[in-house]
């Protein structure tokens, strides 16, 4: 005999088989419960738990992606700089070369200034260089440990939540096998 139970958020089907005891007709039955329970409740936390995994995957693949966009996209723009500066400091010293030529009284003056101009503009790029560099992984490494906290957090969650809700789910067809048990029992009493 097959009995569908419901509860607000579930069906069981159980299936029943009642043994009549050997001799005569008077000898109550035996009432073995082979209960095929929770089948819907598994295939849903199954579902849930394939989902949850699936969302983690894509969030951190979006994350890391960003990561490493905002890095190619931080070292193009140092490389943009770099070139702009040398392109600035090439013309300014082909200016002063060509400023010098022509006023050839102050030659020697001229020539010194542009070479410590030449060195100070050199050395203020190489600071620049660097700072820039050091920037650049400085924030490398806080987007990795962001990326590894918020991805540690969510793995953290989406297991609590699984635990809990297979734990309810457990515990709820448990009290529905001993309520329907306790129902076959008083029934078995009564006839």
């Amino acid at each position: 005999m097959w009995a569908i139970s419901c509860s607000s958020s579930r069906c069981v089907n159980t299936f029943f088989v009642t043994v009549n005891g050997g001799g005569g007709g008077g000898g109550g039955g035996v009432v073995v419960v082979v209960v095929v329970v929770v089948v819907v409740v598994v295939v849903v936390v199954v579902v849930v738990v394939v989902v949850v995994v699936i969302v983690v995957v894509v969030v951190v693949v979006v994350v890391v992606v960003v990561a490493v966009v905002v890095e190619v996209v931080m070292v193009v723009v140092v490389v943009v700089v770099v070139v702009v500066v040398v392109v600035v400091v090439v013309v300014v010293v082909l200016v002063v070369v060509v400023l010098v030529v022509v006023v050839l009284v102050v030659l020697v003056e001229v020539l010194v200034v542009v070479v410590v101009v030449v060195v100070v503009v050199v050395v203020v790029v190489v600071v620049v260089v660097v700072v820039v560099v050091v920037v650049v992984v400085v924030v490398e490494v806080v987007l990795v440990i962001v990326v590894v906290v918020v991805v540690v957090v969510v793995v953290v969650v989406v297991v609590v939540v699984e635990v809990v809700v297979v734990a309810v789910a457990v515990a709820e067809a448990v009290a529905a096998l001993q309520d329907k048990y306790l129902r076959m029992i008083k029934w078995e009493k009564v006839t």
